[in-house]
């Protein structure tokens, strides 16, 4: 059987001996049970199946996190296919391309999210529209139990489980290809390393798109656990988060680093029911403060490890010196540090990380030469297994732990996002304005790493910070967006004639790129507007036609400014508002706006 129909079987047990157990709890007060979600599972698989979903074809997923994502999921897998999720605030142009390179069997969205996508060859169900006919359908699944018999079992945990897609570095997103070893390896390892039970509840906080995801989910539903799924405000916000935690009974949850180094420095309630905070996708540069109510558990994992390829628990030690370790190989998974010519590096010295064993992805999906770059069989590793050459450096610890020591290439990690600088660079190249390019990732005055591009001008051409911004906003997502734009005359070169990042300027010493119609603010809300995001972002003076984003403002800074406008004015704004009002002049309008209904009751 393959790790699909383990969970498929496992929730459909789920639904028989609990089935008005809840399963998917969402803030908009809707919730699944178990009984709820396997008929619905069910009934979506027949009709995928119907349609052409079969084992080692693809069902694409173009859902938000909700349980309406769990179903679409489950029931590709009781059909026998795999499923590759894609976030619906990703670009259309962007989704597009990637639709187009998986060529999946079907695709399951909603309605409003199926009409903004171009024609396609495939077929699509769209959620909304089936819910309104449920009633009608029978809720058994309607799969001829020939055609749905299960191949041998090495076979089945080979084949396909999921495709997530991640940033590359020729330009071109790429898909990742997982079988079902591997990720029944992953649901194995956690359910027992952190004994989950039916009596947890976890949240669901990641992306679609982030592979993360798949470890929120399925190590909780095969459980009997609960899921709950936090609206966006809340998951972007450290202290709502924490507060949602702890109001919802949250026993296990996972959020990526920045966000976890802001909630260890919050106070906790003691009555708090989170037992473990689960953290990785970047580099944990803070151990926990004594006195916290659960554990703190870092872990590491490239997409083309499954998610987890190693982890460890962190203790409070305010005397301990560097970053804490990445921890060790979960079970079942090898790490190898090596040196230039795949040999294993001595105890302690700085190598690159090599993984194998049963987590390891198939490859790329339709890139062979790729995939032959970064999977490959070493003949120096004396069980001639296949390894993933992740491109991170890393060295042994005397307790047999890892330390991250960084990247060899130019991808970087920021706020949790794997992203390859060369795709951004591409992407900003095809505009007609810039003659060349280049990006590099550079701490903000939050010491957080943000996007900075460096652009030459086409000639004849004035660059505009907002029409680069807003070409790019069609073909990347938001996490690759430059915060910030600096104009050069030309770019630094090495001997041999390519583009020198070493020696481009830090952003602070020189002056970022601006639309050249400056307005200073105006009225007294404006005026503090601008001394609150310019101290935020150190850039001053700041226009009531600047953008936060084009300032340097990222997400994490926006629930800062959402803070101190608070503190300010007296008035919530949310963090979706600062996304949609992004200049100046229409914050303070939503600050105007915020503040009329205190007016009016004075």
């Amino acid at each position: 059987m393959t790790s699909g129909r383990f969970i498929a079987g496992w929730i459909a047990a789920h639904a028989i001996s609990s089935p008005f157990s809840p399963a998917i709890v969402e803030d908009t007060g809707s919730a699944l049970t178990y009984g709820m979600l396997d008929a619905r599972a069910r009934r979506l698989a027949g009709r995928l199946r119907a349609l052409g979903a079969d084992r080692e074809q693809v069902v694409a997923i173009l859902l938000p996190r909700s349980a309406d994502l769990v179903v679409a999921a489950l029931a590709t897998w009781r059909a026998g296919a795999a499923y590759a999720p894609f976030d619906p605030s990703t670009p259309v142009a962007r989704l597009a391309e990637m639709l187009d390179d998986l060529q999946p069997a079907v695709l399951v969205t909603h309605g409003k999210l199926a009409s903004a996508l171009p024609a396609a060859g495939w077929p699509v169900v769209t959620l909304d529209a089936e819910a309104e006919s449920a009633d009608a359908e029978s809720d058994a699944e309607s799969i001829d139990p020939a055609s749905a018999q299960e191949p041998p079992l090495g076979d089945a945990l080979a084949s396909l489980a999921y495709i997530i897609y991640t940033s590359g570095s020729t330009g071109r997103p790429k898909g990742v290809e997982i079988p079902h070893a591997g990720l029944l390896n992953l649901l194995q390892w956690h359910t027992g390393t952190f004994g989950v039970t039916s009596s947890d509840r976890a949240a669901l906080l990641a992306s679609p798109g982030f592979d993360a995801s798949v470890w929120e989910m399925w190590p909780y539903l095969s459980a009997g656990a609960s899921l709950y799924v936090a609206d966006d405000d809340t998951r972007m916000d450290a202290a709502a988060l924490r507060d949602w935690l702890v109001s919802r009974g949250i026993t296990l949850a996972f959020v990526a680093t920045p966000m976890a180094e802001r909630l260890l420095a919050l106070p906790w309630p003691p009555r708090t029911c989170l037992r473990t905070l689960l953290t990785g996708a970047d580099t944990l540069h803070r151990r926990p403060p004594s006195g916290l109510p659960f554990e703190l558990v870092n872990n590491y994992g490239p997409t083309e490890a499954t998610v987890v390829a190693t982890s460890g628990a962190v203790a409070p030690d305010p005397l301990a010196d560097g970053p804490p370790s990445i921890g060790r190989p979960i079970p079942n998974v090898n790490a190898y540090v090596l040196d230039e010519r795949r040999q294993p590096v001595a105890s302690g010295a700085e190598g690159e990380l090599y993984l194998g064993g049963v987590g390891i992805a198939r490859g790329y999906r339709n890139q062979p030469e790729l995939t032959a770059e970064r999977f490959l069989t070493s003949p120096l590793i004396a069980t001639g297994e296949r390894l993933y050459r992740t491109g991170d450096k890393a060295r042994w610890l005397a307790d047999g732990s890892l330390a991250f020591l960084g990247r060899l290439d130019d991808q970087v990690k920021i706020r949790g996002h794997r992203i390859e600088l060369d795709e951004i660079v591409a992407t900003l190249a095809a505009h007609p304005d810039v003659e060349q390019a280049a990006v590099t990732a550079q701490p903000g005055p939050d010491g957080e790493l943000s996007l900075v591009a460096f652009v030459v001008a086409a000639a004849g051409a004035a660059l505009s910070p907002a029409a680069l911004r807003a070409a790019l906003e069609t073909r990347l997502p938001v996490h690759m967006l430059p915060s910030t734009f600096v104009a050069l005359d030309a770019l630094p070169l090495t001997p041999s004639g390519k583009i020198d990042r070493a020696r481009l300027p830090a952003v602070e010493t020189v002056e970022a790129l601006r639309d050249p119609e400056f307005i200073a603010p105006r009225s007294d809300i404006e005026i503090q507007l601008a001394e609150l995001v310019g101290d935020l972002l150190g850039v001053h003076p700041i226009g009531v036609g600047d953008n936060f984003f084009l300032l340097g403002g990222h997400s994490l800074l926006g629930t800062q400014l959402i803070v101190r406008v608070h503190d300010a004015f007296g008035v919530e704004l949310s963090l979706r508002a600062v996304f949609d009002h992004p200049t100046l002049a229409d914050l303070a309008r939503e600050v105007e706006r915020a503040l009329r209904p205190q007016r009016n009751t004075a």
